[in-house]
């Protein structure tokens, strides 16, 4: 396994069991919805998510996304590397991205069960862009950039099970149907 320079992580409670959130997160059209939505972050860009016949959930499958921003082509080519529900998860780059703040990397997340809930963290290893003409881009936003990717990434579990309470609280509510 490579070893990668720069680190980013975000942990957020859950109010759910860490079996209904590593099923969320195992799903990565769930994992990766930031990056499916246009966004400041992407100036205005997306990118499209191509799963493998098994949705990505097993070691070995493959996944990527493709897209553009400001009209100049963007992929990424990853594997899963570990999966041990409903404890972690964990995919690396199999080729060198085409991005334009980070190079290859190693993502993640981890599930604790604490109280009733769980404690997610969503980590992200990676290195700079291998590329001059992007290199210097990772050494002013890549630090940005991979926090913005985990807090959406850990962000979006804490969201969807809050909206499920509320929705499953709302349906319980007298007179409401």
């Amino acid at each position: 396994m490579p070893e990668f320079p720069f680190y980013a992580e975000s942990r957020v409670g859950v109010d759910a069991s860490p079996d209904a959130v590593f099923a969320f997160l195992d799903d990565h059209r769930n994992l990766s919805a930031h990056m499916e939505q246009k966004s400041w972050m992407m100036m205005g860009s997306r990118m499209d998510i191509h799963l493998d016949e098994g949705g990505a959930r097993s070691v070995g499958s493959k996944f990527g996304f493709t897209g553009s921003f400001l009209g100049i082509p963007l992929s990424v080519e990853e594997i899963v590397t570990e999966r041990d529900p409903p404890r972690q998860k964990a995919w690396i780059t199999v080729v060198e991205p085409t991005l334009w703040v980070i190079g290859r990397y190693r993502m993640g997340f981890r599930i604790v069960p604490q109280s009733g809930s769980s404690v997610q963290t969503v980590f992200i290893c990676y290195d700079l862009p291998q590329r001059f003409r992007t290199r210097w881009l990772g050494w002013l936003l890549s630090g940005f950039y991979a926090k913005w990717c985990t807090n959406q990434m850990a962000g979006d579990a804490a969201r969807h099970f809050r909206h499920a309470i509320a929705r499953i609280e709302k349906s319980n509510t007298p007179g409401t149907h």
